[in-house]
């Protein structure tokens, strides 16, 4: 499996520690984000992230930043992108079995490091559920 990760300045610790949990589950991880915490705007390395995710680059994706709201709106404009906000544990559950997110978007202001790795583990470890909730993302227009 290979995930792409994205991160502004608010997120790089957190990327950082996600991406060396997600090497330790034998996962290659392709960094989008800054190493930087000078100030960047995020669609900047949203874009790449939604791209990859949308070539089959990258199987999925995860995006950071302070409030997760950015990177998530941003992605969400690209065809093919499901991003889901999470930011307690049964969110991070139902991204993925009720919306089946392909990338994870997670607020780094307001959650801690600790926290958003376990949250990327809920999220990797769910399976969407299918049934009423295909019946639902089939409903979004693609645009």
């Amino acid at each position: 499996m290979k995930i792409g990760i994205c991160n502004d300045h608010a997120g790089v610790e957190y990327k950082n520690a996600i991406s060396d949990f997600l090497r330790g589950r034998g996962i290659e991880v392709v960094n989008f984000g800054t190493d930087s915490t000078d100030s960047i705007d995020y669609p900047d390395v949203a874009h790449p992230l939604a791209e990859a995710v949308e070539s089959g680059a990258v199987d999925c994706g995860i995006a950071l930043c302070g409030t997760g709201n950015g990177m998530a709106i941003t992605l969400n404009h690209h065809q093919g992108i499901r991003a889901g906000l999470a930011w307690d544990d049964e969110i991070a559950a139902l991204v993925k079995q009720h919306n089946n997110a392909n990338v994870l978007v997670l607020p780094a202001r307001f959650i801690s490091c600790g926290k958003a790795v376990r949250l990327t583990g809920i999220w990797l470890d769910e399976e969407f559920q299918g049934g009423r909730h295909l019946r639902r993302i089939e409903k979004i227009p693609i645009h």
